[in-house]
Order: C-alpha cells, then structure tokens, then sequence
C-alpha cells in the first residue's frame, strides 16, 4: 500500500526542486562536503514521503476514484487500512529524519506535518466575507501545499551551512513556488481534462471548495457568494459556478497571480551564484507557469 504512489511515476516535483536548491546553495558557498550533499538527499526524500501520505490521506478523505492516471488508494484496500498506510509511511520518514540527528531540521520538518494538519482543518472552514475568505484560502494554501516545499529548501539551507540571508531566500523561494504551483493545480481542475490530469477535474467545487478561480469570479457574479457559503451542495450550484468562472475573469486573475509569484521566485533564484542548478531554478518557473497537469 505504501508504495503504491512511491512507483516513480508522479512529477516527482518537490524532490526536484530540493535536490536543485541543495546544489545551487553548494556551489554559493562553495561547499563540497559529501556529507552535506547525502543530508540534503534524505531530506528530499522525507519530503516526497510526507508528501505522499498526505494524497493518501486525501484521497480517503475525498473519496477520489483516480490519481496519477490509475485507480486510487481507496478504490483498492479499505479506509481502516490506509490511514495506517499513510501514518505507516510518516512513520519512516521520521525515523529517516532522526537519522539525520541535526535538530534545526527535525524542527524545520516538524513544522510541515504542523501546517499539513492545520490546513486541512482550514479548508473545512467557509469564511463569510470576501475580504476574509481570500486570506483563508491564501494562508490554507501555505499550509497544505506551499509549506511543504518552503520548509524542505530551509532544511536544506540549513543542512549547507549557509547564512540567515541564503536560508530566509531558499524559504522564500519555495513558499513562492509552493503558492504559484497550487494556483496552477486549482486553475487546471477548470480547464484540464481528466485525461490529461490523470485525475477527475471539477473536484474542488463538488467538495464544496472555492479555490482562487471562483473567488475572483465572485467580484463580477455575487450570486457565487451564497452557493460558496453552502459549499455548493444545493442542486445545479457546481455547473452554474463552473459556468460563472468561465463567463468572469477569474482564470485569467489566476494565471496573473501565478506569473507574480513565479517573477518573486525567479528574482530571488538570480541572487545565487551562476550555475547550471540555479538556472534550473529559475527555469522551474517556466515549468509551472507552462504546465497542464
């Protein structure tokens, strides 16, 4: 069950951006301890772990039927078996975290596994103001997604040696590119296909989410607000919001948004010292700004 989605086959995105950060920080402070660079890989991977257990979670949770293009978790073991799944591979991936005996990143790390759960308590919560909800849903998407990555290149920085300026800059980095790649995720459950995604699209409105795209859509079509305060649980509320953020500029706001965070990114990637990881780091941008699944 654990090894079900650690096959290889997803993006395998944070781990990429992991190992890229790591080398661009050693060629910055010219650090070519293998020590070093063997931390920064276990930390790569207890980030994939985590990350993995929480789409196990998810998908018991959302009672989603595909992922990555096959049969999700829960259409094939029980709920009672896959939560000890998912806990199961939290579980190693502390054990892989311990192993690294450097306390600033065993409290780095802890912090992910703190926002993770916070998170998902935010995103059962509906906010009754605009003003309100946006914030909502900017700080629920930190904690779900964006602090997963921004935590894991501090915790590279970290391992490196580098300077408090060089670690705030690989938090800042990865909470910018954590933000920009959720925007991307919730703008493609609007105009991707199932097929392309490898996983059904429109879930976030049949769970009763409003992601960037209909909150922008709610400044032109205030009849949003209510079916978004009801989850959109009344009949017909999922195709008319779907229709409404199609009519608005909602995805095109949200493409703005992920463009402005992609340039904050991309600057602070230009601080580095020039090296073919730092231009990979600013060429992630690009992935995320061109990506369709």
């Amino acid at each position: 069950m654990a090894s079900y989605y650690l096959d290889g086959q997803g993006k395998v995105f944070r781990p990429m951006v992991i190992i890229l950060m790591a080398k661009a920080l050693n060629c910055h402070t010219l650090n070519t301890n293998s020590g070093t660079a063997t931390a920064q890989r276990q930390i790569a991977m207890v980030s994939e772990m985590i990350h993995t257990a929480s789409l196990v979670h998810d998908d018991v949770i959302d009672q989603s039927f595909a992922r990555r293009g096959k049969p999700s978790v829960n259409v094939l073991w029980n709920h009672k078996q896959l939560a000890q799944a998912g806990d199961y591979i939290l579980a190693v991936a502390s054990m892989l975290l311990a192993r690294l005996k450097h306390d600033e990143v065993t409290l780095i790390i802890s912090q992910v596994l703190t926002d993770l759960v916070q998170g998902e308590f935010m995103q059962l919560v509906s906010m009754e103001t605009e003003n309100d909800r946006f914030a909502h849903y900017y700080t629920k998407t930190y904690r779900k997604t964006a602090s997963l990555i921004a935590n894991s290149l501090k915790a590279v920085a970290a391992v490196s040696g580098a300077d408090d300026r060089l670690v705030q800059l690989s938090y800042q980095y990865g909470r910018h590119i954590g933000l920009a790649f959720q925007f991307v995720d919730d703008l493609l459950d609007f105009v991707s296909t199932s097929e392309v995604m490898g996983k059904p699209t429109a879930v976030d409105l049949k769970l009763g989410l409003a992601t960037a795209p209909v909150l922008f859509a709610c400044e032109e079509f205030p009849e949003l607000n209510p079916m978004i305060c009801r989850h959109f649980r009344a009949p017909g509320d999922v195709e008319r919001a779907y229709e409404l953020v199609h009519l608005s500029q909602g995805l095109e706001q949200t493409r703005f948004l992920v463009r402005r965070h992609c340039q904050q990114a991309q600057r602070l990637a230009s601080q580095l010292d020039v090296s073919p990881y730092q231009k990979g780091l600013i060429v992630v941008c690009d992935l995320i700004l061109n990506r369709m699944k």
